[in-house]
């Protein structure tokens, strides 16, 4: 069996829909999804034991190529009963006097339950990392986050450009490497067929013969 393609990616990140079109499309080729950290995700790609990943930016390595693909609106996570619980969303004004939490985020999600303070996370990590004695709302003028597939410029292969086609919606016809199927052959008009086939001589015109 051939060695699987790895595609890492970043808590928040949801590949799964990517993976199903990759088996539909390529099922002579396994594909492992491996959850990473966003630093031990950029070093599987350094170390190779990564094909491509699914990161936030900003990257810092000049080795990467990327592709940008969606933004992520961030939201203020707090305890359940807390008093900006009532609110639709968040402004930085709500927020002064709040202790604010910028640790690792699962740690922050913990000492929100235990009503240490609030975080301001992506959406979509905050929904990873949801539980019953926490709610998030909208954070009014925080920064969005950006979520890239990134991979190794120098380590590309046709795998790669595959799976890059996959992730930007290109169809099976038009995916790199695809076959193109052949034009049907061009067919030549047949000729007008006369208005009155030809069924000998015809009488000279003129008076009809009399009839004996």
């Amino acid at each position: 069996m051939a060695e699987p393609f790895v595609v890492a990616f970043v808590l928040g990140v949801t590949p799964g829909k990517w993976a199903r079109i990759w088996e539909e499309r390529l099922p002579e080729h396994p594909l492992t999804l491996l959850p990473l950290a966003p630093a031990d995700a950029l070093a599987a790609l350094e170390g190779g034991t990564a094909h491509t990943a699914f990161v936030r930016l900003p990257v810092d390595d000049a080795g990467l190529s990327a592709i940008p693909l969606y933004e992520e609106q961030p939201v203020v996570v707090m305890p359940k009963d807390h008093v900006l619980s009532v609110l639709d969303a968040v402004s930085p004004a709500d927020l002064d006097g709040a202790t604010v939490l910028d640790g690792e985020w699962a740690a922050d999600i913990e000492l929100v339950a235990a009503n240490v303070g609030v975080t301001v996370l992506p959406q979509s990590v905050a929904r990873a990392l949801s539980r019953r004695d926490v709610v998030a709302r909208p954070a009014l003028e925080a920064p969005t986050t950006q979520v890239a597939l990134v991979w190794r410029t120098d380590a590309a292969t046709e795998l790669t450009e595959e799976f890059i086609g996959i992730v930007r919606g290109r169809t099976v016809n038009s995916s790199r490497g695809a076959a193109k199927e052949p034009a049907p052959p061009s067919r030549s008009k047949p000729p007008r067929a006369s208005a009155r086939p030809a069924l000998g001589k015809q009488a000279p015109r003129g008076k009809r013969p009399k009839r004996r």
